[in-house]
């Protein structure tokens, strides 16, 4: 059954939804239910545990909004003031926002109540609480994933609103149940917990929070976990920990028809026929993949959206990378070599504030081709991300998690429209497409993007008529860089990052990294010149040239930056020029015989003893008698002082060759 594929109309419900809810849903436009809508409501209504796998785009946001809400209605009495009556989990600040807003819709339409503020974290009051009839939902919800209020300030919003929804990340989630809010907020009369991209929330890194979580919950709810990438093997080994008892198992599959041709009939003739392949994206996705060479990804990406955007007026694009540090990168470099194009980034280590308002400036941009939007993005932007105009996908590299995969192709395509996506992939990589083939994620190859604009088939190894052009578009990147020292240190730390990523790999036996071309990977960040790291120990330098830079004096161009470059510059000058006199001087006395040592030594020491006599001496005759000091006439602290500075001279003069050690020694010997 293809995504654009229906089942049925609202009605057909065995439990007819609440008049004011099927309002709302058919104002949002979705006349008729999707499939796993289809599946998975009667049962979630119907006191059942589900586990729903889907793809992406097919609707699993409002498989399970609307059984809460009906759940939450037809409760025969109401929930205190600080009882919590439903509980949504997600992995993502901007997942978690998304679900949210659509529960947001729904209150804002509910009779007799107020528009609910559905902004994140927005720390005013939410709507009180107004008496209805069994037609209405009173109770606001929660937001607490938010970056602008405290996890004690979402515990006194619930407590003064009395939410009965709330919705949030693990961390937030687990420190307003177990945390600030362990004695005032209520869980005894929890109805559902839901866990959405489940998968991704039962991985080691939120295992520990979700099972403190889920500890503290009553046992008699209903929960729903709900994923587009959910294996048998995965769903299975959980369902004990997160508290399912007999769910009912929901996979909703995508098929298309492929012609296929069976072989010679009777007659002689070609018999033709039809096969139902199954996959795991949505039916109206084109997935390609581009070979090439490492260093040509950069170029390939550029041409891919000038293809898209020439040929078929495609406006926004997604382009995914391996690190945050890549993201950071090409963000500032990419406006040289797209001209027109506005971008955007997303990334796991922006500021929660950031990341919303680059969302929000993405998902808002103006259709326009000639100034196409294009965010570039890490798998935080894979999952869940309802965006319903991206056009085109790019995964300028493949994903750690092969899950990913389908994850991030899904950002197109949603909800029955068509799209595109493309991943790069440089020589053995190519083994990947056997990988996705067996995950049922069907990929075609694409030919190879011109500068002109036409398409070749070619093999990554047959381009090297192509080096010159490539080489040319790189040099764009290099100048870039030169003009800030900052930017060659964030190439640095994005190559570095991205080798660290690569090398980790979960198909590690096709992503191997001494099958990598790093020296052609580094020529597609715009390197300045390679780092020092081991992975670099055995590369092929041959095609490797370093920009021509005066590290000295190349600057950065913020002064604050380049003031204090200057000053550890200078620093490390008069550090380097101390250990050079040292490492003179070690060598010196290495080269004198022990004896001589010996005897040097013990003059030393007797010249200081004269000194330290002399400043005692003048200490005494000056607290003794307040008139001038005279000094001692026995004392040889004149003569002293020129034996000094005589053996100075005559060092200076060996060490210059003016004279020999052996004339030292003997006028030495005279002093």
């Amino acid at each position: 059954m293809s995504s654009t594929a229906f089942a049925g109309l609202w009605s057909s419900l065995p439990t007819s939804l609440t008049p004011w809810i099927l309002d709302v849903i058919q104002s949002m436009g979705h006349t008729k239910m999707t499939p796993v809508q289809a599946s998975t409501i009667p049962l979630f209504m119907q006191h059942k545990d589900v586990v729903v796998e889907a793809v992406t785009g097919s609707g699993k946001t409002l498989a399970f909004v609307i059984p809460i809400l009906e759940r939450l209605i037809r409760r025969e009495g109401r929930l205190r003031q600080n009882e919590v009556g439903a509980l949504i989990i997600s992995p993502t600040r901007e997942l978690a926002t998304q679900i949210h807003a659509v529960f947001s819709a729904f209150l804002a339409a509910q009779p007799g109540s107020e528009s609910p503020d559905i902004s994140e974290g927005d720390s005013s009051p939410e709507p009180p609480r107004v008496e209805s009839s069994n037609d209405a939902f009173p109770p606001p919800l929660l937001l607490i994933s938010s970056n602008q209020s405290s996890p004690s300030q979402d515990v006194q919003r619930f407590l003064s609103t009395g939410a009965d929804i709330i919705v949030g990340t693990p961390g937030r989630v687990e420190e307003f149940l177990l945390g600030k809010g362990r004695t005032a907020v209520s869980v005894k009369e929890l109805e559902v917990l839901v866990l959405d991209e489940a998968d991704r929330l039962l991985d080691l890194g939120f295992q520990n929070q979700l099972t403190r979580i889920i500890t503290h919950l009553p046992k008699q709810r209903r929960t729903g976990l709900f994923s587009a990438t959910m294996t048998d093997a995965d769903a299975l080994s959980e369902l004990v920990r997160v508290g399912l008892r007999n769910p009912a198992r929901i996979l909703v599959k995508v098929q298309s028809k492929k012609s296929k041709t069976r072989g010679e009939g009777i007659d002689g003739k070609i018999e033709k026929g039809e096969i139902v392949e199954e996959r795991r994206i949505p039916a109206g996705l084109q997935n390609f993949y581009i070979k090439c060479k490492a260093s040509e990804k950069l170029v390939q990406m550029a041409r891919i959206i000038e293809h898209e955007v020439s040929t078929y007026g495609s406006s926004h694009f997604i382009v995914y990378f391996a690190t945050c540090a890549c993201v950071d990168y090409f963000y500032r470099v990419l406006p040289d070599v797209l001209s027109g194009a506005k971008l955007h980034t997303l990334h796991g280590h922006l500021p929660p504030s950031a990341r919303t308002r680059s969302l929000a400036a993405f998902s808002s941009s103006l259709a326009i081709p000639s100034s196409p939007s294009i965010l570039l993005a890490t798998d935080v932007a894979a999952r869940g991300l309802d965006i319903p105009h991206v056009d085109v996908v790019i995964q300028f590299d493949p994903p750690s998690d092969p899950k990913a995969f389908s994850h991030r192709c899904g950002r197109t395509a949603r909800a029955g429209r068509t799209g595109q996506a493309y991943v790069l992939l440089v020589g053995r990589e190519s083994e990947y497409i056997d990988f996705l083939s067996v995950r049922k994620i069907p990929i075609r190859r694409h030919s190879y993007i011109e500068q002109d604009g036409s398409l070749i088939d070619r093999d990554e190894d047959e381009a090297e008529s192509e080096d010159s052009k490539v080489n040319s578009f790189l040099q764009k990147i290099r100048e870039k860089v030169t003009t800030d020292r900052a930017l060659n240190d964030k190439a640095a730390k994005a190559f570095v990052s991205f080798v660290r990523a690569y090398s980790k790999h979960e198909a590690s036996y096709i992503f191997r990294i001494k099958d990598l071309d790093l020296v052609g990977v580094a020529k597609s960040f715009g390197l300045l010149r390679l780092p020092r790291m081991p992975e670099l120990k055995d590369a092929n330098r041959e095609k490797w040239k370093d920009a021509d830079v005066n590290w000295e004096t190349y600057a950065f161009s913020d002064k604050a930056q380049e003031a204090k470059r200057l000053q550890e510059l200078v620093a490390k000058k008069a550090e380097k020029k101390k250990e050079a006199i040292a490492i003179r001087v070690s060598k010196r006395k290495r080269n004198t015989a022990w004896s001589q040592q010996a005897d040097d030594q013990k003059e030393r020491d007797r010249r200081k003893e004269k000194k330290d006599r002399k400043k005692k001496w003048l200490k005494s005759q000056q607290s003794a008698n307040s008139e001038p000091m005279k000094e001692d006439p026995a004392s040889e602290g004149d003569d002293d002082w020129d034996d000094l500075a005589r053996e100075e001279r005559l060092a200076k003069k060996v060490r210059k060759g003016a004279t020999t050690q052996q004339d030292f020694d003997q006028q030495f010997a005279d002093l």
